[in-house]
């Protein structure tokens, strides 16, 4: 099954006590129920300066649902048909917009918390996954697995909390729902309506634990912040807005978004509607990322070119949707927001997912996206498909990355997470650009091993210059060097500077034996007459823990000739 949010609908996806200070009221949720024809709105105005416009909401027939002044943004409810032009007419008002083409539900008044659902026996055995060796997590762990400090918004249809392999990583006190459009603290109102969003949660941080399954950044918190409604399993305009304000006000670090903002697939300026879901929708994720949120999101399912845009078929998907025309102006929100890590999906062997979309300048970089097996509702396990799922790989790897990076900024981490992706060449006609950089997998794969390997500080040194005789033909010798105080593993260009002294080099066979046995062949024989080896040799060693005891084993196969390792070296 493919999942990405609304798209399937889902991507397989405090403005607190002074209203104006840019911090979430928490809802006590207890309200009339909308009348029929009820409508909500984006009334936009210049940041802190809502007042006037809230006044005349009230004047032309709607009512305040909730604001974030901050961002200048209102949400309004009405059930009068011309309420948006009557609004547009306001001084101050810049934009009016409904945000869906079908009533408020009746759920929005009083929103049921939903019920926890009973939990599996916990499991019994914790298999290595596929998709996690792709992007080096296994590595990364021996390393850092992310640090508590360190926070995940999972913005989504919610999260199982007592999920045994979520449950030691969940942050029940950042939590919230924000469906409906109103920020709901309740206990339990971010529990999951679906599956979405525990399986994405798992991805991300699941526990080491040896049970189930392993997060990429097991060691990280998580928080969730639902946004699916039920029982439509939309995800509406106010709703994202709600949540990238409260992930910003809360202080996460990262925030997943497995959907796409409904009920548009794109949205277009040259629409009044649509342009003020734009505009709200930008302000929020600018506000969030202006708290140091860094915001990642699913590409999208339609294996759409996003960079060339002509028709939408699917929209609005809250009631009926019609064909139009669309252009490159209109965007999917909120993966073509701007500062969003877009995410393309990859297969088990690198190449793009039949599903996921791609685009020039519009995808960042990819993950794994196709059978991920992850956590779901009730303390069990399934595998699902979709950008949904390749997104929160890279959330999982941008949480490791702020646990290595712990001052960096948004935009630095964006820098970081292109520059360490690991280069995936272009395999079908469609993809355009280079190895580096191209429109299926934009800066490529995301690596987490190279996202914690700050390493030991560079040209740090290891030598044994004591003199180890090489028998003519004889067995193998060894030179050993203790490595201690080296953070993690070894590089990925573990340096080895080999100094022989011997009458027949082409006669030496020369290893690198790891702490663990593994053997790394640096010379073969040949018929090479001339004396001694006098080389350094570059070796991909970063799959070996650092600290331990590495030999130099020499080898003489032939006979005659005679020498001995003079000195040996190892820089990491």
């Amino acid at each position: 099954m493919v999942f990405l949010g609304s798209r399937s609908r889902l991507r397989t996806a405090v403005i607190a006590a002074a209203v104006g200070a840019g911090v979430l009221t928490a809802a006590t949720p207890a309200a009339a129920a909308p009348a029929a024809g009820t409508r909500a709105y984006l009334v936009i105005t210049a940041p802190g300066d809502t007042a006037g416009a809230k006044t005349a909401v009230g004047s032309n027939d709607g009512t305040v649902w909730t604001s974030y002044d901050a961002i200048g943004v209102i949400v309004a409810h009405s059930g009068a048909a011309d309420f948006a032009s009557r609004m547009r007419a306001v001084s101050g008002v810049q934009k009016v917009g409904a945000t869906r083409t079908s009533d408020v539900p009746t759920e929005a008044a009083n929103p049921p918390v939903p019920t926890a659902p009973s939990q599996a026996a916990p499991a019994t055995t914790e298999p290595l996954r596929t998709d996690m060796t792709q992007i080096g997590a296994d590595k990364a762990w021996a390393v850092n697995q992310g640090s508590a400090t360190v926070t995940v918004g999972v913005l989504d249809t919610g999260v199982d909390d007592l999920h045994d392999d979520l449950k030691a990583n969940f942050d029940s006190a950042n939590s919230a729902s924000c469906a409906y459009g109103k920020l709901d603290t309740r206990a339990g109102s971010w529990r999951d309506t679906d599956t979405h969003g525990t399986h994405v949660a798992g991805t991300i941080a699941a526990a080491k634990n040896g049970r189930g399954m392993v997060g990429v950044a097991p060691g990280v918190k998580i928080a969730s912040v639902r946004i699916a409604e039920k029982p439509s399993g939309l995800f509406f305009p106010e709703n994202t807005i709600c949540a990238m304000v409260f992930s910003g006000d809360r202080g996460f670090e990262v925030t997943n978004n497995s959907y796409y903002t409904d009920p548009w697939l794109f949205n277009c300026p040259d629409n009044a509607d649509q342009d003020a879901i734009l505009e709200g929708v930008k302000r929020a994720v600018a506000y969030a990322e202006g708290k140091g949120v860094l915001n990642v999101a699913a590409a999208g399912n339609e294996n759409y070119n996003l960079a060339s845009k002509t028709r939408d078929s699917t929209s609005p998907n809250d009631s009926t949707a019609v064909q139009r025309n669309v252009t490159n102006v209109c965007l999917s929100v909120p993966t073509e927001v701007s500062g969003v890590v877009s995410v393309a999906s990859i297969t088990s062997t690198n190449g793009k997912s039949s599903f996921s979309n791609y685009g020039t300048e519009k995808i960042h970089v990819a993950a794994p996206g196709d059978s991920v097996y992850s956590t779901v509702p009730g303390g069990r396990y399934g595998s699902k498909s979709g950008t949904s799922m390749a997104s929160p790989h890279v959330a999982g790897v941008a949480a490791l990355l702020k646990s290595a990076n712990p001052t960096a900024t948004p935009a630095q981490l964006r820098g970081l997470l292109a520059t360490q992706a690991d280069d995936l060449s272009c395999t079908d006609s469609r993809c355009s650009g280079t190895t580096a950089k191209n429109n299926f997998f934009g800066e490529g794969r995301v690596d987490a091993l190279a996202a914690v390997d700050t390493g030991t500080p560079p040209g740090k040194s290891f030598e044994n210059t004591a003199d180890v005789a090489i028998p003519d033909a004889g067995a193998a010798v060894t030179s050993p060097i203790t490595v201690s105080g080296v953070t993690g593993n070894a590089p990925a260009t573990l340096k080895v500077d080999v100094n022989i002294v011997h009458t027949y080099r082409g006669d030496l066979v020369i290893d690198l034996i790891a702490p663990d046995g593994t053997a790394y062949r640096l010379k073969a024989s040949n018929g090479d007459s001339a004396d001694n080896v006098v080389e350094t040799y570059t070796v991909n060693a970063s799959s070996e823990v650092a600290n331990g005891t590495w030999k130099l084993q020499v080898q003489d196969v032939a006979r005659v000739d005679t020498g001995h390792i003079n000195s040996w070296k190892l820089t990491f």
